[in-house]
């Protein structure tokens, strides 16, 4: 009844029952509702979606399953229905079962494993078992590549950031699945791997990436899973904005599925479309005309998950679609051949209405069982141990207590606790809220406490328990802290938790200043693991040991209690770019590398910056615009400064330059700028002066990081991103020389103009008042003693230096203090500097206004305020104030975490003069090419 030779069988003549092939639709309920029954009965849908909400166990679900197949096959249908799921592992499993459904680690915890062949292995024991129920389509692998770490909400459903990587892992998915008799699902076309996040559930996530950016990295695994033989393809409803490509919803674009992917990439399978009903689609265009687009582009299966009413909308569509000419009848035969040739693979009556069941699950469980444990126990990852505590018994005694902390995070769907609170939910409300709102409170106290108790049991020994929140550090921390003799805290997405990585360094000072009852001071053990992301604190070698998971799964969870104790030796290994070993290449020419020397170089140099500025794309504003020689020269007695040049020793003109600091406050050495003669590019002299200036950082006594962008000077921040094409070919430069350009932070710099005209935003006042928190502003060196104890609560590299600039400069700058008023505490401050300023030499951006500005600078709030943003917009508010004062009709941010603060500061008036990627990395890890 299916496709014979091309041919189709007359019965899909009627083009009702076409159609219906066309979609694929979900239901809410454990059960068969009518309107699911009506979809199948009364408008032949083809395909069905089931979630967590519709599966409560392996058994009830298989029956469930087999009533749907059995409506449909009593109701006339040819073709058995394809009934799809999402079954990912780690944290995005629809299906949960205690007794037969096991669980394994998420796709990068898999890749920590190393192990293509274990993680074809695990995909093939999920398939095995979803397929026992009656489930016949997997949507899955998930092919995006993790361009940009950080604020990425697919995070461990990825298998990393390498395309290579994501590629290989991908196909042993693909291939475990298919030889478990299920059709596959790729996803998400053309990447979810570095989005960028407008805010408002109306403004659709954009790919800001070219088509040739993505030819070389995101578009990698999807070409080579279509090689291999992917059954299906899934085709995001995210925006697309670059050159020559401007596309509102990826799946509704012709551009996208039947240019890019149908022709470019050559995919013949099934297209499906991202659900429909996401809020922003039906709110832009409209489900009817919606189905309507997303069929024209080329898609075979609209996908529309849960509302009736809805999906009755997008059945209408289509119909009208057809009847006034806007869709051909072939048009709609082609993608049922697709369709149907993909079942063919998958499924038949006999299959549908006999599924093997629990019998099949029964005896698969002991196997499964263990390769389950075999795989957590080979992806748990110890990224660094410096001190050696670890194991625990090595440091603790008997009598001794420990401490874990754990933030308050919604409990896994695969996690018993989840489970289990789901069904006390679902007695007590249907209103999703509720779930969400108990999620949120039974996670700490439900999968992070059976830690607590795993914890206690091993060692016959204290352990304690707290959760901690946004609140910060409390009072009932402090005391658990100074009573304990080591402490485990746990994260999970700290880069989109900001509050979790405030916590944890906080903890981190604490335990770095503890001393004994002696007064001898000893830092107290501190394990750090994250039970989610792995980039939460990779880079960051302040935290010794550092221990990953990928997933906070019971199953994780036993696996990293037995690693704590000594158990289990750790074999995972960081997955992607983060864990290759960091090496520079050698340079194809060798160019002579010289000292700076300011008497001889001076003007070459500034002759060299007019060059860059004048070859600066026209619709842009350079970096150096304004900088000269002095921009960059510090003489500051707690920066060991060294800057190199590549010159021509006969003419004495610069062919590069290199700025390098050492600050040994924080043990930071910092490439401050790199750049060379646009004429002479592409000949090594980059990779000569980089070369030269990591191997003079790495002879500084207590070298502690590398970092890529100086906040001093305050030039380039990191590597510009103001140009997408320049953001990615320096990105892949800096990334072949040795940098892990995966793990980059955000920074930028702002400005806000006519101040004359300026007003605070509505509101912003009133927040400050019930914030209960007092300003001042102070200048000059008898401030220093309590300013400079506040910021010591910043790690970043150049703050302790910058404030001291302020400090000794009383007549051109100030500092605001936010200060709590019952005892007087500094919980905030930011550094205010006008043009007359020393601080101002290094701050370009401000003499290129070309009129009267001034700078705020290096706001520091304390870890333990729960307000930062409020805090933040009160210092800057004040701070622009004072500027307007002094006669200043603009105003500088000269250095902004890009994470979590631009829509504040945009709020304020300002928008952004600069962006950079700040780029750091652990000194210690750092493996040169040989002299």
């Amino acid at each position: 009844m299916a496709v014979e030779n091309g041919e189709l069988d007359p019965v899909w003549d009627e083009m009702d029952r076409a159609m219906g092939q066309l979609f694929m639709m979900g239901f809410d309920g454990t059960t068969v509702t009518p309107q699911i029954r009506s979809l199948i009965e009364k408008h032949r849908l083809g395909s069905i979606l089931l979630t967590a909400k519709n599966l409560k166990s392996a058994e009830e679900t298989a029956r469930l399953v087999l009533e749907l197949q059995t409506i449909a096959h009593k109701s006339g249908h040819p073709v058995p229905l394809a009934i799809a799921i999402d079954q990912e592992n780690g944290g995005v499993n629809s299906l949960f079962d205690e007794i037969y459904i096991r669980q394994f680690p998420s796709a990068m915890g898999l890749a920590a494993t190393g192990s293509t062949d274990l993680a074809h292995d695990v995909a093939k024991a999920t398939a095995q078992e979803i397929a026992a129920v009656g489930v016949n389509w997997i949507l899955g692998p998930v092919l995006d590549v993790l361009t940009n770490a950080r604020n990425q909400p697919l995070g461990v459903r990825t298998f990393g950031d390498d395309p290579q990587e994501v590629s290989n892992y991908g196909v042993s998915f693909m291939k475990g699945y298919q030889e478990a008799g299920l059709v596959t699902c790729g996803k998400h076309f053309p990447s979810y791997g570095n989005l960028e996040f407008l805010g408002s559930p109306m403004d659709v996530p954009i790919i800001t990436e070219t088509l040739e950016q993505l030819s070389l990295s995101a578009l990698v695994p999807f070409r080579n899973a279509i090689g291999q033989g992917l059954d299906a393809m899934m085709v995001g409803g995210c925006a697309m904005s670059s050159a020559g490509m401007n596309v509102m919803h990826a799946c509704l674009s012709e551009q996208v599925v039947d240019d890019l992917l149908r022709q470019d990439l050559g995919f013949q399978g099934v297209v499906v479309s991202e659900c429909l009903e996401m809020e922003a689609l039906s709110h832009n265009i409209g489900v009817g005309g919606g189905t309507v687009m997303a069929v024209k582009a080329g898609c075979d299966n609209v996908l529309l998950c849960r509302s009736f009413t809805v999906q009755q909308e997008a059945i209408s569509g289509l119909k009208l679609g057809v009847e006034n000419g806007m869709i051909s009848r072939d048009r709609i035969r082609q993608s049922l051949r697709r369709v149907l040739k993909m079942k063919s693979r998958c499924t038949s009556w006999e299959k549908a209405l006999s599924p093997a069941g629990i019998n099949l699950l029964s005896k698969l469980q002991p196997s499964h069982t263990t390769l389950s444990t075999r795989a957590y126990n080979s992806s748990i990852t110890v990224v660094r141990d410096k001190n050696h505590l670890l194991p625990l018994s090595n440091i603790l005694e008997p009598d001794e207590e420990l401490l874990l902390l754990s933030p308050l995070v919604k409990p896994l769907p695969a996690s018993a606790a989840s489970r289990a609170l789901s069904d006390n939910a679902a007695a007590s409300s249907h209103e999703p809220a509720v779930w969400e709102r108990s999620a949120s409170v039974m996670s700490g106290e439900g999968v992070f406490r059976e830690l607590g108790r795993s914890l206690a049991r091993q060692r016959s020994g204290r352990v304690s328990h707290a959760s901690y929140t946004a609140n910060g550090v409390r009072p009932v921390h402090e005391t658990l802290i100074n009573r304990a003799s080591a402490i485990i805290i746990l994260t999970a997405d700290s880069n989109r938790n900001l509050y979790q990585s405030g916590f944890t360094k906080h903890v981190s000072m604490i335990c770095s200043t503890n001393f004994t009852g002696n007064g001898e001071k000893r830092e107290k053990p501190l394990v750090v693991v994250s039970v989610s992301s792995p980039y939460d604190f990779a880079m960051d070698p302040s935290i010794g040991t550092y221990v990953c998971t990928y997933d906070f799964t019971e199953t994780a969870l036993n696996g990293l209690v037995n690693i704590l104790y000594g158990e289990l030796s750790p074999t995972g290994a960081l997955p992607g770019t983060i864990s290759q070993s960091q090496k520079l290449h050698q340079s194809r020419q060798h160019w002579l590398v010289e000292n700076w020397n300011e008497e001889r170089d001076a003007n070459a140099l500034d002759v060299l910056i007019k060059s860059i500025i004048e070859g600066a794309p026209s619709q842009s504003r350079s970096e150096l615009s304004s900088a000269t020689s002095n921009s960059f020269l510090l003489h500051n007695p707690e920066v060991e400064e060294a800057h190199f040049v590549v010159r021509n020793t006969s003419t004495q003109a610069l062919y590069g330059f290199c700025s390098t600091y050492f600050f040994r406050s924080t043990g930071t050495g910092v490439i401050g700028s790199l750049f060379v003669d646009p004429t002479r590019r592409k000949l090594s002299i980059g990779h000569s002066l980089h070369d030269r200036a990591i191997r003079t950082l790495l002879q500084r006594g207590g070298i502690k990081r590398f970092q890529l962008g100086s906040r001093l000077p305050s030039i380039y921040l990191g590597i510009p991103t103001g140009n997408s094409v320049e953001r990615k070919r320096l990105r892949q430069w800096y990334a072949n020389v040795g940098w892990n350009t995966a793990l980059s932070r955000p920074v930028c710099s702002m400005i806000a103009r006519n101040l004359t005209q300026w007003s605070p935003p509505d509101g912003l006042a009133k927040s400050l008042q019930s914030a209960d928190v007092g300003f001042d502003l102070v200048s000059g060196w008898e401030y220093a003693d309590s300013v400079l104890d506040h910021i010591r609560t910043n790690s970043r590299q150049g703050v302790v230096e910058l404030y001291k600039l302020a400090l000794m400069d009383p007549s051109s700058c100030h500092i605001i203090r936010a200060k709590r008023p019952d005892d007087g505490a500094i919980l905030g401050s930011v550094v205010l500097y006008n043009g007359e300023s020393t601080l101002a030499e290094f701050v370009p951006a401000l003499k290129d206004t070309n009129e009267i500005a001034g700078g705020i600078s290096s706001p520091v709030i304390s870890p333990s305020v729960g307000e930062y943003s409020t805090l933040l917009q009160g210092l800057i508010l004040l701070g622009i104030k004072q500027i307007k004062l002094q006669g200043a009709n603009v105003c500088i941010l000269d250095y902004i975490d890009g994470d979590g603060n631009f829509d504040s500061l945009s709020a304020m008036g300002f928008g952004v003069l600069h962006s950079f990627e700040e780029v750091t990395c652990d000194a210690a890890t750092w493996a040169m090419a040989p002299p």
